[in-house]
């Protein structure tokens, strides 16, 4: 029971954490000191505490008129609804509030003909966190708008025209390309929406909407400093960025290093986004003995702290402590 408890709480809190920079993960990096205090394991009466705080907040901080914080990004309703959702006890699923039917209803008045749920921009964050607090509500209410932004986020996964970009995802509007960001997002939004999809109906020739999962682990291996697999001119020869990952092909947040002779820029491995390439390939059920995830997990063990986000010292922290619990609680790591 006190194991059923943990787990449950870490998923509430992490999806609180994302709550908590919801903004910043909208926009850019979330920056934030870490302490320099030790790691004390939090009791469960802490953690049923810091739980009460948190949905005391959110719940106190709804405007009027159903949303969180902007009217603009469905996305950050969609975050604290999941936060919700996920709270250890199940109260806000087993009996939903007229205040959470009315944040409902503003996602549902987001949905588009094409699918994407949206108001200004931003699709795929948008449409991919809001199909999570549609899933995670177990409301089959909700299954046509479910179907349809899942079938969104399918077509919008890049083709093989796109070169080391085919597989992943982007933010459309921004640039054309994927990044590991958008990426994680949506196939993270793909693989729980699956719990709501049907499964005592007739059989179809008509496939459900998904994305091509070989192609997204490609994508994967091509964001992965990884010289064996990735033969890109940017790939770092250090042993200190061997397995982690960057931003997207020839974009690393950490900054790349020049050699004087050949003037080769070789681009740097960084924290948040290896946790998130981990999770990336358990999302992508790549084999846990794939050399590709042994390499990443590697290089998270080899780089593991609480202190920072290693390669970006303070930038993106509290996004990096996310990608690491989702990442780790995956894995089965404790």
């Amino acid at each position: 029971m006190c194991n059923r408890f943990y787990h449950t709480a870490t998923k509430f809190i992490s999806a609180l954490l994302t709550v908590w920079l919801g903004g910043s993960l909208l926009a850019g990096a979330a920056d934030a000191p870490a302490t320099n205090s030790p790691a004390k394991m939090p009791t469960a009466a802490e953690l049923r505490a810091a739980i009460e705080r948190g949905t005391d907040f959110l719940l106190k901080s709804q405007n009027p008129s159903g949303w969180w914080s902007t009217p603009e990004q469905p996305a950050v309703t969609a975050l604290v609804l999941t936060a919700l959702n996920l709270e250890p006890s199940g109260r806000f699923q087993h009996n939903r509030s007229s205040e959470l039917n009315h944040a409902y209803d503003f996602i549902l008045s987001s949905a588009k003909p094409d699918g994407s749920i949206q108001r200004s921009g931003l699709a795929n964050y948008n449409t991919s966190l809001s199909l999570v607090a549609l899933t995670t509500a177990f409301d089959t209410n909700f299954l046509p708008v479910i179907m349809a932004a899942r079938k969104f986020i399918a077509s919008s996964q890049a083709d093989t025209n796109q070169g080391v970009f085919a597989g992943g995802i982007g933010y459309g509007e921004k640039y054309i390309h994927s990044d590991m960001n958008n990426t994680i997002t949506a196939i993270e939004a793909m693989r729980l929406s699956e719990a709501a999809l049907p499964k005592d109906k007739p059989a179809s020739p008509i496939a459900e909407p998904d994305v091509n999962w070989s192609a997204v682990a490609t994508f994967l291996q091509n964001c992965q400093n990884l010289p064996s697999v990735n033969k890109a001119d940017w790939v770092s020869d250090d042993a200190k960025d061997r397995g982690g990952f960057v931003y997207y092909p020839g974009e690393s947040k950490a900054g790349g290093v020049t050699n004087a002779q050949t003037g080769r820029v070789a681009l740097r491995s960084y924290g948040s986004m290896s946790y998130g390439g981990l999770l990336s390939y358990i999302y992508a059920k790549v084999d846990k003995n794939d050399p590709r995830v042994r390499a990443v997990q590697n290089w998270l063990r080899d780089n593991y702290t609480i202190e920072e986000n290693p390669g970006l010292s303070q930038q993106g922290y509290f996004y990096y402590l996310h990608l690491m619990t989702k990442a780790l609680t995956a894995a089965g790591v404790d």
